[in-house]
């Protein structure tokens, strides 16, 4: 049965050009052996490259689409595609462009990937922005050949397997007479060349994995899961092709006061209870601007919300801050001596036209307090 190179990629058989390549690079991102070190992720990382490779490939596609599979092997048994019908593998890559048209050997000088590095960062860092050195463990260009490859003065010589083609082509027996086939030289690798002197460093890939010490500047107003790109800080490609994109994914710290909801903050303001029946100012904690003064209004009640504008968050983008919400709750005492009881029986009976004004009281919600609730409510934790 031939292999599955859609679901690979986790898209459909249908799935465009520009969905196959996004849906690689975010497996990619997940799977790189420089982010994920796990061999089952190893492993997964080679399958989606090769998923990718013949997805990409308007040749190799076709014949998937047909039911093949490009990749097979002729003739062993229980295969991938048509291998185990005498090579109709092969007949579907001869039909469909792949037997007998050279392609042409492959650049020695590629492009590298890029790179995914997670930093996690407190809610002040992510408010002020912060600048940190990051360690990279990566490919860089090898400083012995400079990306050439070769050792000293020599140089690459032409394969003497394919004839610079990059390409070896067998004439294998099928149902439909003899095909030509066309497949990557396994001497060259597809490059057309190979070098007799290779560099004693790199070993002729023209570069090296090294570890090193990247600044990485995080402007202010970043929040979870956002990245920042840092160009051409990547991986060197083979050959020494130019470097890859460093992306470095924010994780934000939670925060033991605030709530973060985009560039909006809440927190809780514990009230007595005649400080909210009177009215009072209290001094708060703001961040990015300290200690501030908050008028609680005579009469505020249980859940009330007193916002401060332009001191939450700042956008990422703009710079405009968000705003700051205090949710009230009201501390009601536990415990009385008899002059606070002898009041409070005062005030009710001076209030008594309060009581025919209740009609009902719902009851306060359980499980946790109104900070806990705040937080399951933006955060969903």
């Amino acid at each position: 049965m031939a292999r599955d190179y859609y679901g690979m990629l986790g898209v459909s058989k249908g799935a465009s050009d520009s969905e196959i390549k996004r849906a690689y690079r975010k497996l990619a991102r997940e799977l790189h052996p420089d982010v994920n070190p796990d061999e089952e992720a190893q492993t997964r990382f080679k399958e989606i490259s090769v998923a990718y490779e013949v997805l990409s490939d308007p040749e190799k596609r076709r014949i998937v689409d047909a039911g093949g599979d490009p990749l097979a092997t002729a003739g062993a048994g229980g295969g991938g595609g048509f291998s185990g019908f005498g090579g109709l593998g092969d007949v579907f890559e001869a039909f469909f462009g792949g037997g007998g048209g050279a392609r042409g050997p492959v650049g020695r000088v590629r492009p590298g990937a890029d790179s995914l590095l997670r930093m996690r960062l407190d809610l002040s860092e992510c408010a002020t922005g912060v600048t940190k050195q990051v360690t990279v463990d990566t490919a860089i260009l090898c400083d012995l050949c400079q990306g050439k490859g070769t050792h000293g003065d020599s140089t690459p010589a032409t394969c003497d397997t394919c004839h610079g083609q990059g390409e070896v082509q067998t004439v294998q027996r099928s149902l439909l007479g003899q095909v030509l086939t066309s497949r990557p030289c396994p001497v060259c690798q597809g490059v057309g060349e190979v070098i007799p002197d290779p560099c004693h460093r790199c070993g002729g890939d023209g570069r090296v994995r090294a570890r090193r010490e990247v600044s990485v500047k995080i402007p202010a107003g970043v929040g979870e899961g956002m990245r920042v790109r840092l160009a051409a800080q990547g991986e060197v490609g083979p050959g020494g092709g130019p470097a890859g994109d460093l992306h470095v994914e924010i994780h934000e710290r939670q925060h033991e006061v605030f709530v973060r909801d985009g560039d909006d903050l809440h927190c809780t303001i514990s009230v007595p209870m005649v400080d909210a029946a009177l009215g009072t100012t209290v001094n708060v904690d703001v961040i990015l601007d300290g200690p501030t003064d908050l008028t609680i209004p005579a009469g505020t009640q249980p859940g009330a919300v007193i916002s401060m504008r332009g001191h939450g968050m700042p956008n990422v983008r703009t710079g405009v801050r968000g705003n700051l919400h205090h949710h009230i709750e009201v501390v009601v005492p536990s415990r009385l001596d008899h002059q606070d009881i002898d009041l409070l029986h005062k005030l009710k009976e001076h209030r008594a036209r309060d009581q025919a004004e209740v009609k009902s009281a719902n009851a306060a919600p359980s499980g946790g307090g109104l900070f806990s609730r705040l937080r399951e409510t933006f955060t969903g934790r």
